[in-house]
């Protein structure tokens, strides 16, 4: 995989080898890294840019309100991916500390587990959402042009929530095993079916919010279903091998395996969750500011989601890596590994704020119907907030690897809470009804990164989640001590 040419990898790469010569980090770790993290970058993007392209296409197809409307139902859908991910945070813990003993069998039933986890849980969400999502949208807001384009388009996406969270489970397990080239193969494709079916729902059959959300399902449902096929089978058409192969007939149920996907995966669904439920009370305080912010601030939140995508990169890098040593008892090496990509991801996420900032305008204005529409001055400055809060960011989350990878989920989890409702939200609050006006919001985008980079990068530094691997290192690695 790392043969491959491609311009993202030669580029995370030559940072990489230019910390390196600076003797910032380890020239073979920066190597490992690049090869694990780029492809999940990719994979990042390509969400990413699904996301930002429904709401351009919806913009400019359908209009500020119906922007607004998408924005409203986001948080409801990013449910799937609180679920999903925190039960996928105990899934790669588990699968990389496995993989690195070459226990495949314990690999196998952490994997199984955590299907039926998803399963169980996600379906009442989507249940739910599905017979009454107009009584959600109208929690956020009173514009009822937004409520009823929100209800519509959150209805039909939550037929997708399952699946989603599948597909994390399943991206979770390969890169846990060592390969995320595959498991970016996979989403990538999926986000490219996605926004095809998007263009073709939206503009070739005029279905609006409701064309965005078909196009979401459906193109779940297919990167669930290869992912499904692939780890069953340990290949795939056109693809080939894969690192892992998941007996379908084995036990689901083993309390043990469960009770350790949950103990980990909680506080990351947890953290997720944060993420989440952070935007209604967001959501409700710029609406005091007005529809335009409204429509601005989901903009700028799109725009940020790509430059955030280095982030997924190296934090899942950092969990498998650092995993895989844990797994071996090689305690040193994994701290080592946590340590250069703290640095490799803050070099390569101030690369990525500055190249956003000197495209910002350029870039907000592809997300309206109209140039001249009130909402783009405030999407643009927004845009310049989240280029300096992106950079804690890339601490935040590659500092965070290290302890997913050990099971010292909780840390990340109270840190990113404590950021987000404690010091984000009320600066935006004071923003809204003060003379302080849209700097709380500036500050407000920074505080949410800057204070859990400060405490995720303490917790790191403590080596307090090399003791905590203990309790979750397979049996292999156990006998070995």
């Amino acid at each position: 995989m790392s043969r491959i040419p491609n311009p993202l990898r030669l580029t995370i790469l030559s940072i990489g080898l230019a910390l390196a010569r600076l003797g910032l980090i380890d020239r073979e770790r920066a190597v490992e890294t690049t090869v694990l993290a780029w492809p999940r970058i990719v994979t990042g993007i390509a969400r990413m840019s699904k996301s930002a392209v429904d709401v351009a296409m919806v913009g400019v197809a359908v209009g500020t309100s119906a922007v607004a409307g998408v924005g409203y139902a986001s948080p409801f859908w990013g449910l799937a991916f609180a679920i999903g991910g925190g039960v996928a945070g105990g899934t790669i813990a588990l699968v990389s500390q496995r993989f690195g003993a070459d226990a495949y069998d314990e690999l196998g039933l952490a994997v199984r587990s955590s299907t039926v986890l998803v399963i169980a849980l996600s379906v009442p969400v989507s249940a739910t959402f599905w017979l009454f999502p107009e009584q959600f949208i109208s929690v956020l807001t009173d514009n009822q042009a937004a409520i009823d384009y929100g209800a519509t388009y959150l209805q039909v996406v939550a037929l997708g929530i399952p699946f989603a969270g599948l597909n994390l489970v399943g991206s979770r397990t390969l890169v846990g095993a060592d390969d995320s080239f595959i498991a970016m193969q996979i989403r990538a494709a999926g986000a490219v079916i996605n926004i095809g079916l998007n263009a073709v729902f939206i503009f070739g059959l005029d279905l609006g919010v409701v064309g965005a959300a078909l196009g979401t399902v459906f193109a779940n449902v297919v990167v669930t279903a290869t992912f499904a096929v692939g780890i069953t089978a340990g290949w795939l058409p056109v693809i080939g091998e894969l690192p892992v192969q998941v007996d379908p007939l084995g036990s689901y149920f083993d309390p043990g395996t469960i009770h350790d996907i949950v103990t980990i995966g909680l506080p990351v669904g947890g953290r997720n969750l944060v993420w989440t439920v952070a935007e209604f009370p967001m959501l409700w305080v710029l609406g005091i500011f007005g529809e335009n912010t409204v429509a601005a601030f989901v903009i700028a939140r799109r725009i940020w989601g790509l430059m955030n995508t280095p982030g997924w990169g190296f934090g899942l890098a950092s969990s498998s890596l650092v995993g895989q040593a844990l797994g071996q008892n090689d305690e040193r090496t994994a701290k080592a590994y946590g340590r250069d990509i703290i640095r490799f991801a803050v070099a390569t996420y101030i690369v990525s704020a500055i190249l956003i900032a000197l495209f910002a305008e350029q870039i907000v204005v592809l997300f309206a119907d109209d140039p001249t529409s009130g909402e783009i001055p405030i999407a643009v400055t927004l845009v310049y907030a989240a280029c300096v809060a992106v950079v804690f960011q890339g601490v935040a989350g590659a500092a965070a690897g290290p302890l997913d990878a050990s099971g010292d989920t909780v840390v990340p989890f109270a840190s990113q809470f404590v950021g987000m409702f404690l010091v984000s939200i009320p600066l935006a609050y004071l923003g809204a009804t003060t003379s302080l006006g849209y700097w709380g919001l500036y500050l407000a985008f920074v505080a949410e990164t800057s204070v859990p980079a400060a405490i995720n990068y303490w917790r790191f530094r403590t080596d307090k989640w090399k003791a905590i691997s203990e309790t979750y290192r397979p049996d292999a690695a156990v006998a070995d001590d």
